[in-house]
């Protein structure tokens, strides 16, 4: 008789992809942390200068308000593990990335929002592709 035919098919999720929910939900948490955040700063709670929708720039005007309704979006859609959710936390990170690394005269200096997201872009492309091996590898 075969290995083939003796080993059965994996009937639940991999330790990968279990991780990778979890990972998923983990980001799913923060980007609602940061929705939250960026509808903070759009309703005035916080009282500093830039922290208020009326005083802000126009051009954080307009980044505010697109990230402070992606970014739940986002939240969501990771947290259900649904396909466009890490479609819409990748249009979030752009935006933050081109925000704090390509105008940075204008937005300031976040360099560790610039790497947080390119962490969290490599582990994402990391489990990806582990999870794409395991499932080639199981069909062989």
């Amino acid at each position: 008789m075969s290995e083939r035919a003796v080993r059965s098919p994996a009937i639940g999720p991999t330790v990968a992809e279990s991780t990778f929910a979890w990972f998923l939900r983990i980001i799913a948490t923060y980007c609602l942390l940061f929705g939250v955040l960026y509808w903070i700063r759009l309703i005035g709670l916080y009282d500093e200068p830039l922290w208020r929708f009326d005083t802000m720039p126009v051009y954080w005007q307009v980044t505010a308000v697109i990230l402070a309704v992606f970014y739940p979006f986002a939240g969501i859609g990771l947290w259900m593990l649904a396909s466009w959710g890490p479609v819409i936390w990748f249009i979030c990170a752009a935006t933050e990335v081109t925000m704090y690394a390509g105008f940075p005269d204008l937005f300031g200096h976040r360099f560790a929002i610039v790497v947080s997201h390119a962490f969290v872009a490599l582990l994402y492309i990391a489990f990806r592709v582990v999870i794409f091996f395991q499932k080639r590898q199981a069909k062989i």
